[in-house]
């Protein structure tokens, strides 16, 4: 498996700086001035100087790598441009390459043809679906190791087990929002996590954050714990906004409309009825701070 930070890191960085080291040398800068500018060893220099680096001569043939490493060669060598202003300009060059279709990009195809059968391969686009989906997962992968490693969190799950949800920015179904399949459950005072993150698992939990969302809230992940008013203190005293809403009729409806009247709220909570199990949910702005507010949580009423 290789991403495509790596084509950049393996191929493209090697070659731009060995065409830059070429370029401020013929600019008239000595060895350790072109270090200095290039933020890299003396003997790294030299190595390019003498062809010890491999190169990529796709990237080397460039028109645009050819056009930038030219302007920054000479804004560099007559103190036009600063180091911080050429990285910028390279990162540009960068997102550039990548997106679908374009050098980084079929380099990346090349190194991975499974990719290739992606319909429409767009995976460097940056609003890409499949890019996108990604991000929320391994940002929910983050958050879940947060939860599975912190000591006292099964107190917090209810008889119908935990989840943490994240969705997608333009969310607006449950197929926008990735959860734990089989929800997070206690075993033996231990959180268990069933199952790797996939999106349209979570219809509870994943209902509740889209409700909150079209209320009002700018909330993109959520969780759901068992209430306690001792827990719905402790979120208060560390500054959480909380909201009550009905538990009868539209639970979701009822939650929406709780959010609408104040958008700041990053807890809802209802007190159960009959048949209905009193929960808390826990909004926030992704899947890590979320895990970090249910962490110290769990280590409130641990101790």
């Amino acid at each position: 498996m290789k991403f495509v930070e790596e084509i950049v890191v393996e191929e493209f960085l090697p070659t731009v700086r060995s065409l830059l080291a070429a370029e401020l040398r013929q600019q008239g800068l000595t060895q350790r001035e072109v270090a200095s500018v290039l933020g890299i060893s003396q003997s790294a220099v030299s190595k390019y100087a003498h062809g010890e680096v491999k190169i990529n001569d796709e990237i080397a043939n460039d028109e645009r790598v050819d056009r930038v490493v030219g302007t920054l060669a000479t804004g560099l060598a007559e103190g036009e441009l600063t180091s911080v202003q050429a990285l910028v300009e390279l990162e540009v060059l960068i997102r550039e390459l990548e997106s679908g279709g374009d050098l980084l990009a079929r380099l990346h195809e090349s190194a991975e043809p499974a990719l290739s059968t992606y319909p429409s391969f767009r995976v460097h686009a940056p609003d890409s679906e499949l890019r996108t989906n990604e991000r929320v997962r391994s940002s929910l992968r983050r958050g879940l190791q947060i939860i599975e490693n912190t000591s006292g969190f099964a107190s917090l799950i209810p008889a119908v087990g935990s989840n943490l949800v994240a969705c997608v920015p333009d969310a607006r179904t449950i197929d926008d929002v990735a959860g734990v399949p089989g929800r997070i459950v206690d075993v033996t005072g231990q959180a268990t996590i069933p199952a790797e993150p996939e999106f349209g698992v979570s219809e509870h939990v994943a209902s509740i954050l889209l409700a909150a969302r079209e209320g009002g809230s700018d909330a993109a992940a959520a969780a759901n714990i068992r209430y306690d008013p001792a827990l719905l203190s402790a979120l208060s005293a560390e500054g959480h906004e909380l909201v009550e809403f009905d538990e009868t009729g539209d639970i979701e409806a009822n939650a929406g409309e709780a959010i609408a009247e104040n958008p700041d709220a990053t807890v809802l909570y209802q007190t159960g009825g009959e048949g209905i199990e009193p929960i808390t949910y826990v909004l926030g702005a992704d899947p890590e701070s979320v895990a970090v507010t249910l962490r110290s949580l769990a280590s409130t009423v641990h101790h």
